[in-house]
């Protein structure tokens, strides 16, 4: 069914509980984006309630991802990956104690939601990191698009979980099963030792964040890569919350409803895995095409007029987003020295960070013309846009895999027979 390299960073010891962490946490932190936006809808019936929760969610990228970024090259990643778990947690269990009380009100949402969204900083710009430095460069692409995956069926579960849970047991319970799933990950990730980092040392406090913001004038490639993130984030992620309103309009239940959202996921999936699969030389027309289609295909579900048309259309734009998703990391990683990978990720995660600002502004567009025609303004744009800024900054276009010779590899001291990739570190 595969070639014997598509799951090849799995042999890499520690990887797969990174992996797993990484994926149980995923499926509670896409259960809870889903069942923030219904708790919205049934209490508001707003879209503009709607789409902030996705504000909340998101807003922790836009203003913390260079933070972030300089505290995951600068402290232990692995400390502050489980510091944020013992936060989010406790959020989610309260939030589901209001419902069983009934007293859950619209308000109480959003902080669990930012809460939630912190996490995402720490994971993308700590979990992330951690996975390169243990299975090194030769591996980064596999095991980034494995990573790419995970996520993907965790959006595509945890969605449809949310909805279920809702339908079967109520808001309260969903919720308690959200914080379970957190307690999973924090246990599995616990498991995976210290990872000392083959790197030169950072600048502390304010000058580090700064020389993160000067990356952004030195290094031509990570601005394309970014330019391009920062694009498909504000006008087509920006409508994802706005998935299940579209998906009223059909009459259907919860299950049905997250069953919709999860073709998200499911078309990530799809993307992700034939990228690990296959593992295209041409990484960065592949990060662009998917980009693309995934503008074209949206398009098509805010305009279908059925639920199976508007389903499939929202699973082929997600293949797009499995393209984009699966690159986009790597990338960013492989276009800065070792040493500013957590701030390259920052810059990632900050360029990310300009979605709850589309959420807003999608969210008063459909307040006034609606969801569909919103959400068709938003993609077209979107491509227009990114069409102009890569004609100005097309880098990210040609960068191609490079050529990574064999590496050398000890046992590090820190316990007994797991391998690590030294050389490009030394080389750094």
């Amino acid at each position: 069914m595969s070639s014997p390299d598509t799951f090849k960073a799995l042999k890499v010891k520690h990887f797969p509980l990174l992996l797993i962490a990484g994926w149980t946490w995923g499926l509670s932190r896409w259960g809870v984006s889903f069942i923030g936006p219904f708790i919205a809808h049934e209490l508001t019936g707003s879209a503009r309630m709607v789409q902030l929760t996705g504000v909340a969610l998101w807003a922790p990228m836009l203003f913390g991802g260079i933070i972030g970024g300089w505290i995951s090259d600068r402290f232990d990643r692995r400390r502050t990956m489980i510091c944020q778990f013992l936060v989010t947690i406790p959020a989610l269990l309260v939030l589901s104690a209001t419902e069983f009380l009934g007293i859950l009100d619209v308000w109480m949402i959003y902080p669990v939601l930012f809460l939630a969204g912190a996490g995402m900083v720490f994971d993308m710009t700590g979990r992330r990191a951690i996975v390169y430095d243990l299975v090194g460069e030769s591996n980064i692409d596999n095991a980034m698009a494995l990573e790419s995956t995970a996520t993907s069926t965790a959006l595509a579960l945890g969605a449809f979980a949310g909805g279920s849970l809702i339908q079967a047991a109520g808001i309260g319970w969903a919720l308690t099963v959200m914080a379970g799933l957190q307690i999973i990950a924090v246990v599995t990730f616990s498991m995976v030792p210290r990872i000392d980092r083959l790197q030169k040392a950072t600048e502390g406090g304010l000058r580090a964040i700064t020389d993160g913001v000067k990356m952004l004038r030195t290094e031509r490639g990570l601005i394309s890569i970014l330019g391009v993130t920062a694009c498909v984030n504000f006008f087509f992620f920006a409508s994802t919350p706005l998935i299940q309103i579209v998906g009223r309009k059909f009459e259907v239940g919860p299950a049905l409803l997250g069953l919709l959202a999860s073709m998200l996921g499911m078309g990530m999936f799809i993307g992700s895995l034939t990228v690990a699969k296959r593992q295209p030389k041409r990484r960065g027309r592949t990060y662009v095409i998917g980009s693309f289609a995934a503008f074209l295909f949206m398009s098509g579900f805010a305009s279908a007029p059925w639920f199976l048309l508007a389903g499939l259309m929202l699973l082929v734009a997600a293949i797009g987003m499995g393209l984009f998703g699966s690159t986009q990391a790597v990338l960013v990683m492989d276009s800065v020295s070792p040493d500013k990978r957590g701030r390259a990720l920052g810059l990632l995660t900050t360029a990310i960070g300009v979605l709850p600002i589309g959420m807003l502004l999608l969210g008063e567009l459909a307040e006034i013309l609606g969801p569909s025609t919103a959400i068709v303004i938003s993609v077209a744009t979107g491509a227009v846009l990114m069409s102009i800024f890569l004609r100005v900054r097309p880098e990210c276009y040609r960068i191609l895999v490079k050529d990574v010779p064999p590496e050398k590899t000890f046992v590090d001291s820190a316990y007994s027979g797991s391998v690590f990739a030294v050389e490009p570190f030394l080389n750094s």
